[in-house]
C-alpha cells in the first residue's frame, strides 16, 4: 500500500492500483528519478511542461515543439494515442485503452512526484509491495560484478565472437545473439574494462557493455 499522504478518496484514480497498472510502462520508463530508459524517468512528469525532465536528450523534435504541460487531461489524452496527441513523436505505442488504467497511472504518478517534493526517501525496489516507488528493478553495478563477467579480450573469426573473461572463461558466441552496448552513468562499468551480460531465456544471448561507444570498435580484434 502506498504509505504517502494523497488521499486517494479524492482523486480520480487510485494510485495503489496505478503503480500495478504502471507495470506495462516499465520496459521504456522508470518511476525513479535518476533512471531513464528508452523514454525519461516519469518520477516529476505530473504537471510538468513536456520534453523537459533533466538528464534526458532522447525527445522528439515534435514533442520538444508541442508546448504541452502534463495536465490529467493531457496524460490521460497521451497515452491514449501519444500520436494522435503529437503528430510526430517517437513514442509509438498503440496506446493504453482502458480509462480505468490510464486514470490509476496518473494518479500514481502524481503520488510519485509528491513523495519527491517530501524529499521522502524511496524504499528499496521490488514488485511485491511496499511505496509508490515499488516495480523498477535497480540497475546492476556493472563496475562491480566480479571476473568472471569481466572481458579480457574480444575476438571475431567467421560469424562467432570469442569472449575471453578476466577469470579466464571463453565464451564463443553467434554474431547475431551478441550486442554491444555502452553504459556512461555511474552504474556502467569501468573504462576500458567491459562487462558481459547473459540476457534471454535460453541462455544463448549476450550483451557486452562498455562505458563509452568509442570504446567498441577498438577492442575488437578480427582473427581466426
Amino acid at each position: 500500500m502506498f504509505t504517502g499522504f494523497i488521499d486517494t478518496a479524492r482523486a480520480d484514480g487510485d494510485p495503489d492500483r496505478g503503480r500495478k497498472a504502471f507495470l506495462q510502462c516499465l520496459s521504456c520508463h522508470s518511476a525513479r528519478p535518476d533512471l531513464h530508459k528508452t523514454g525519461p524517468s516519469l518520477a516529476t512528469v505530473a504537471g510538468r511542461k513536456a520534453a523537459t525532465v533533466e538528464g534526458f536528450g532522447r525527445y522528439s523534435d515534435a514533442l520538444k515543439a508541442s508546448g504541452l504541460v502534463w495536465s490529467d487531461e493531457k496524460l490521460d489524452a497521451w497515452m491514449l494515442d501519444p500520436r494522435g496527441l503529437v503528430p510526430g513523436t517517437s513514442m509509438n505505442i498503440p496506446g493504453i485503452k482502458s480509462t480505468s488504467d490510464r486514470r490509476d497511472i496518473i494518479a500514481f504518478l502524481k503520488a510519485v512526484k509528491a513523495e519527491q517534493s517530501a524529499e521522502r526517501s524511496p524504499a528499496p525496489s521490488n514488485e511485491s509491495g511496499g511505496s509508490m516507488m515499488m516495480g523498477d528493478r535497480p540497475m546492476p553495478d556493472l563496475e562491480a560484478l566480479g571476473p568472471e563477467r569481466q572481458v579480457a579480450s574480444l575476438t571475431y573469426c567467421r560469424g562467432t565472437y570469442h569472449v575471453r573473461t578476466v577469470a579466464g572463461q571463453v565464451q564463443k558466441i553467434w554474431e547475431f545473439n551478441l550486442r554491444f552496448k555502452s553504459d556512461s552513468s555511474d552504474k556502467g562499468p569501468m573504462a576500458g574494462k567491459p562487462v558481459i551480460i547473459p540476457k534471454g531465456m535460453r541462455g544463448d544471448r549476450f550483451f557486452v557493455i562498455f562505458a563509452q561507444p568509442s570504446e567498441i570498435s577498438p577492442f575488437i580484434e578480427n582473427r581466426c
